[in-house]
């Protein structure tokens, strides 16, 4: 599957995430995917130290930093690619693997940035913003996330999949309690956002866009297993 902006096919399997029934057909066959060792360590250290300053329970600020981190190891797969693409360029076979996974790594990146674009409009409405927790050690995460996925990506693009894997099951899991406990009052907030219509889609409340973002998070986290499965790494 090809994952552009405004994609009808991408945009087709989010809505029909949208019902229980296909979500769980979606989602089962890769619940029980067992990471490696590294990224299982590294990943409970970035969600536990994510709960540690956040709270462990879902919020729009919770929400921000997440998805400030979020489009880190996009931006850090499409660089290595590049990187290698300088090195490996007259390796036809090799070459192509590689656009693919740039291919692959803008179109994410796309996504999760019209994520922290969006969730940082709704949340300035919503809470109050400050610098040093909600901004700054946000940014500081996503550089060493970059710099950590960068590497691995580089060595050992299992894991840095398998990494990936493990931040977008939290995400998802974030956004669902936060649908299910706030669901009511989400569906009575607008949403109206130049970037959000940009990007090519219309929810009509904050339900509708927190569902779409959620359903987001599962089909990346189910993306990043596919790209091990297909081989599509360097």
């Amino acid at each position: 599957m090809k994952f552009v902006r405004d994609n009808k096919e991408l945009e087709t399997l989010n809505l029909e995430l949208n019902n229980p029934e296909q979500l769980k057909s979606y989602k089962e066959p890769f619940d029980n995917y067992k990471t490696g060792f590294l990224p299982r360590i590294l990943g409970g250290l970035l969600v536990g130290s994510g709960n540690f300053i956040y709270g462990s329970k879902p919020s729009y600020l919770k929400f921000r930093a997440v998805e400030v981190i979020a489009r880190v190891p996009y931006h850090s797969w499409s660089s290595v690619a590049y990187t290698l693409l300088t090195m490996f360029y007259s390796d036809e076979k090799r070459a192509l693997r590689l656009s693919d996974v740039t291919k692959y790594a803008r179109i994410a990146q796309d996504n999760e940035t019209m994520h922290v674009v969006v969730v940082s409009h709704l949340t300035r409405l919503e809470e109050k913003i400050g610098f040093i927790r909600h901004s700054l050690i946000p940014m500081i995460f996503a550089f060493f996330y970059f710099w950590a996925s960068y590497f691995l990506y580089l060595f050992s693009p299992r894991s840095s999949l398998e990494l990936n894997y493990l931040f977008e099951q939290h995400a998802f899991d974030q956004y669902s309690l936060f649908l299910e406990f706030r669901g009511e009052e989400l569906k009575k907030k607008p949403v109206d956002s130049e970037f959000l219509r940009w990007y090519g889609r219309n929810p009509r409340n904050q339900y509708e866009f927190f569902l779409s973002v959620r359903n987001d998070e599962i089909i990346h986290r189910n993306q990043s297993i596919k790209e091990i499965s297909a081989g599509k790494t360097v």
